[in-house]
C-alpha cells in the first residue's frame, strides 16, 4: 500500500487509479485513537516554578543582572587596558544562577 501512495504522490492525478485508500488508524473514531501523551492529562508533568517570584529572588535576579554587562571604557582606559573584558559575563541560556 506504501508502494501505491508513494507512486500516487509523484503523480497528481491519482484519481485515474481510485479513490486512495486511507489507513486503519484513520478511519478510527477521534476517542478510540491513542493520545500522543504516554499518560492522563491529571499526570502530566507540572512546571517546577511559579509565575510569582518572591521579593529575595527578585533582588537577586536584579543584582544578578546588573553585574551582567561590560566594564565601562574608562576602567580600560585607567588600568591602562590591563583589564580588557569581564571575564564573570554571563549568558542567559549557557550558565544558569542556580536559584
Amino acid at each position: 500500500m506504501r508502494d501505491k501512495l508513494a507512486f500516487l504522490a509523484w503523480f497528481p492525478l491519482g484519481s485515474l487509479f481510485g479513490p486512495i485508500e486511507k489507513e486503519k488508524s484513520l478511519r478510527l473514531p477521534l476517542a478510540s485513537r491513542q493520545s500522543i501523551y504516554p499518560y492522563p492529562s491529571s499526570q502530566l508533568p507540572q512546571p517546577k516554578m511559579p509565575s510569582h517570584k518572591t521579593f529575595m529572588i527578585k533582588k537577586k535576579l536584579a543584582k544578578k543582572q546588573r553585574q551582567n554587562r561590560p566594564i565601562p571604557y574608562w576602567i580600560r582606559m585607567r588600568t591602562d587596558n590591563t583589564i580588557r573584558y569581564n571575564a564573570k559575563r554571563r549568558h542567559w541560556r549557557r550558565t544558569k544562577l542556580g536559584f
